[in-house]
C-alpha cells in the first residue's frame, strides 16, 4: 500500500467521481482507476461501486475513509518533520539553454525557499554535452533530450514540449508561406521550402529532428542557443525550437509558428543514480523539479509543455 493511492482513494470520496478526482490531483483517469484496483486488489475487497453517476463508497470504502484520512494526516507531519530538520549537502544540475531559460530562476527560488543549506550547482550546456557530463559523473541530475546514456543511471521521462518554427515574418513571404502567419502553423512538408540553422549533429535538438524529419535545408549549425537565436532574427533562416527557446527580447521580431502534419514534440528525460543510491540533496532536487516545472505549467508561464505522469508509466 503506498501513501499515494491513500491520497487518490481520499480524493476520489470528496470529488464524488474517478474523472473529478483526477482533475484534480493532475493525474490520468486510467492512471487514477489502476491504482484505486490496486488498492482494492491488497484489501482483498471493494471499495467504491462504480456507476454511470460517479463512484460510491462501499461500507468498506466508507470505513476505510476515515482511518486512511489518520494515516495520512500524520504522513504530512512526518513529511513536515523531515522537512524542518534543515536538509544540508550540495547538488549539482545540468539543464539545455531553453530548459532553463524557464525552468533555471524558478529551480533556484524554489529550492532555497524549501532547502536553504543545500548548496545549488546549475550546470547550462547542451543536451549533448550533459549527456556527457551525466556519464563521467560530473552532474547529479540533469534533464537531457535523449535517453542515451549509460545504463547505471535513472531515467524518467519528465517533460513533453510542442516543437515550433521560428523565423522572421519576411522569410515565410518569400518563400511563399505567407498563409501560415495567419494560422499559426506550419506543415513539416513546408518546411522544407526553409533555410534552416540548427545544433549540430552530436546535440539532442538534432539528433531528435533527424530522426524526424528527413530532406532538411540545413544552411547553419551553431552549437549555441543564444548566438542561434539572434541569428534567425537578424539572417534570413528559420529555426525548429521548443517554446522555452522564444527569448521574450524577439517576440516582436520573429513568427512564431506550431509544427502540424504530424505535430511534432519532443521528450525531456530527468536522468539520475536510481533512488536509493541519491543524496538527500539529489532526492530533493529532483523532487523538487518536477514541483517546479508543474506550478509553471499550472501558472501558464511554461507553454506548450505537459508534465509527464509518472504513475501512468
Amino acid at each position: 500500500m503506498e501513501l499515494k493511492q491513500l491520497k487518490y482513494f481520499i480524493s476520489i470520496i470528496e470529488s464524488g467521481s474517478i474523472g473529478k478526482a483526477a482533475k484534480k490531483l493532475d493525474v490520468g483517469t486510467s492512471a487514477l482507476s489502476q491504482q484505486i484496483s490496486k488498492l482494492e486488489d491488497e484489501l482483498s475487497t471493494r471499495l467504491f461501486q462504480r456507476t454511470a453517476q460517479g463512484a460510491t463508497p462501499t461500507s468498506a470504502g466508507l470505513a476505510f475513509y476515515k482511518q486512511a484520512q489518520l494515516v495520512l494526516r500524520h504522513a504530512n507531519f512526518a513529511i513536515e518533520a523531515a522537512q524542518s530538520s534543515r536538509l544540508s549537502g550540495h547538488v549539482s544540475v545540468g539543464m539545455s539553454p531553453s530548459i532553463a531559460s524557464v525552468l533555471g530562476v524558478p529551480f533556484m527560488q524554489m529550492m532555497l525557499d524549501r532547502y536553504p543549506d543545500i548548496n545549488v550547482h546549475l550546470v547550462e550546456s547542451l543536451s549533448g554535452n550533459l549527456s556527457q557530463l551525466i556519464n563521467t559523473r560530473q552532474l547529479d541530475l540533469a534533464i537531457i533530450f535523449t535517453n542515451d546514456v549509460d545504463a547505471q543511471w535513472a531515467i524518467q521521462p519528465l517533460l513533453k514540449e510542442q516543437m515550433f518554427i521560428m523565423c522572421q515574418p519576411e522569410l515565410l513571404h518569400t518563400h511563399g508561406l505567407e498563409d501560415c502567419l495567419a494560422t499559426k502553423e506550419i506543415e513539416i512538408s513546408q518546411i522544407k521550402k526553409l533555410p534552416l540553422v540548427l545544433p549540430s549533429r552530436r546535440h539532442g535538438l538534432r539528433k531528435f529532428l533527424n530522426q524526424k524529419l528527413d530532406h532538411l535545408n540545413i544552411t547553419y549549425e551553431i552549437d549555441g542557443l543564444h548566438l542561434l537565436m539572434n541569428c534567425v532574427a537578424q539572417l534570413q533562416v528559420a529555426t525548429i525550437q521548443p517554446s522555452s527557446a522564444y527569448f521574450d527580447s524577439l517576440r516582436t521580431k520573429l513568427c512564431f509558428l506550431k509544427v502540424m502534419k504530424p505535430e511534432l514534440s519532443r521528450i525531456n528525460y530527468l536522468v539520475s543514480l536510481a533512488e536509493d543510491e541519491l543524496s538527500p540533496s539529489s532526492l530533493a532536487a529532483k523532487t523538487t523539479i518536477r514541483q517546479c516545472i508543474k506550478e509553471l505549467i499550472g501558472q501558464g508561464v511554461w507553454t506548450s509543455a505537459e508534465l509527464i505522469d509518472q504513475s501512468a508509466i
